[in-house]
């Protein structure tokens, strides 16, 4: 124990250092396997350790197969009050349970809910078998989806992350698709993953998220825990209309998941401001085009651009610029004109794409030859 204290302590120093010298708060350093926090506000990571190591992820799989379900019911493959059947293979599953009868019928509905309250395997096998014919089909499904968000270092064997040496992902991964999930499906977030309990077949079970009771800002998401993968937990929180992801893997017991959580989004909110930088559909600058409609485009953002930055340095940050090359017409809306640079204490802090805000065409046959004369002296 007192070695482990002391490791912890010199990776804090380590981990305080490091922030120092790059002008950026400290860090806590957290007793745990791997980590990372992101401020959904503006995407940023704010900080993390060991996120891309492969890790057994434990039941934290059954985000993604509460995403494909949310996605078949968008899709009405599957809608809410429809009656599912449950298979010998879904009420034989060992782990945890919703405890769903044999040859009975359960909606949709509550199997979500005893798959993300209860973290009943059976409820998985059920709404995986129902979506995809089978869990090793779903399986696949899993992986593709798991592709198509980028999650380059995971994959996914079955759906209730039921021990495999072939299961496995990353904080970074888990962080994607928990804010895919958030950012897709807000309305099914708000109502499944905030419920402190729920009762079926005459059995009450507690949410395990601790964070639930104890942070009235903390509104989801998920555990897991097995042998290997330890005591995990994806938490999120928001204030002031701010929200923050923490993905927490490898603890060793269920308080300390919460309190090395609690931890982390404690300081995520504490050490960083969130600033808007530009306003929606503000043109940030209006630049020269050739050969088009119009002889200048404008460049901003199609939503709020915010960016974390340390807590009371919002005035520190400076933008500028940068184009490379002629911009020639036809342009379109969301093409990118250039790279918005931006430093702080002219130190180098992040470079972002910046798109134009509307359709330029190309011009007639006239200005398009004007203009070509126009480049031969520019």
């Amino acid at each position: 124990m007192l070695l482990r204290q002391t490791l912890l302590f010199i990776f804090s120093l380590f981990l305080a250092f490091n922030a120092l010298a790059q002008n950026r708060p400290v860090p806590p350093a957290l007793a745990a396997k791997s980590w990372l926090l992101i401020d959904l506000s503006s995407g940023q990571i704010l900080s993390e350790e060991k996120a891309d190591e492969r890790l057994e992820p434990a039941s934290l799989t059954k985000l993604m197969t509460a995403y494909l379900t949310f996605s078949a019911i968008r899709q009405k493959t599957l809608h809410l009050q429809q009656a599912l059947p449950v298979s010998e293979n879904a009420w034989r599953m060992g782990g945890s349970k919703m405890f769903v009868k044999v040859n009975t019928e359960v909606a949709v509905e509550d199997l979500i809910k005893g798959m993300i309250v209860q973290s009943g395997n059976d409820a998985c096998i059920v709404l995986a078998e129902a979506i995809a014919g089978s869990e090793e089909s779903f399986a696949e499904m899993m992986n593709r989806e798991a592709k198509r968000l980028g999650m380059n270092n995971t994959n996914f064997r079955n759906s209730t992350g039921m021990p495999d040496p072939e299961h496995y992902t990353t904080a970074r991964d888990l962080a994607k698709l928990a804010s895919a999930l958030i950012r897709e499906f807000p309305t099914e977030y708000k109502q499944f993953y905030s419920m402190k309990e729920f009762r079926y077949s005459g059995i009450t079970q507690p949410n395990r998220n601790r964070l639930l009771w104890s942070d009235p800002s903390v509104d989801g998401m998920k555990t897991g825990h097995t042998e290997a993968a330890g005591y995990c937990l994806i938490s999120s929180a928001i204030r002031d209309h701010r929200r923050l992801l923490a993905v927490v893997l490898g603890t060793t017991s269920d308080s300390a998941r919460s309190t090395e959580s609690m931890k982390l989004l404690n300081w995520g909110f504490l050490s960083w401001d969130a600033v808007t930088l530009y306003k929606k559909g503000q043109a940030i600058s209006s630049l020269p085009v050739w050969k088009g409609s119009k002889n200048r485009v404008n460049g901003g953002f199609s939503s709020d651009f915010v960016v974390s930055i340390p807590k009371g340095q919002a005035g520190r940050i400076q933008a500028q610029l940068a184009t490379q090359q002629e911009l020639m017409a036809p342009i379109q809306a969301g093409q990118a004109l250039g790279t918005l640079k931006l430093t702080l204490d002219g130190n180098p802090y992040g470079e972002y794409a910046l798109p134009a805000l509307e359709n330029i065409p190309v011009a007639g046959i006239f200005g398009r030859a004007v203009d070509s004369v126009k480049l031969w002296f520019h």
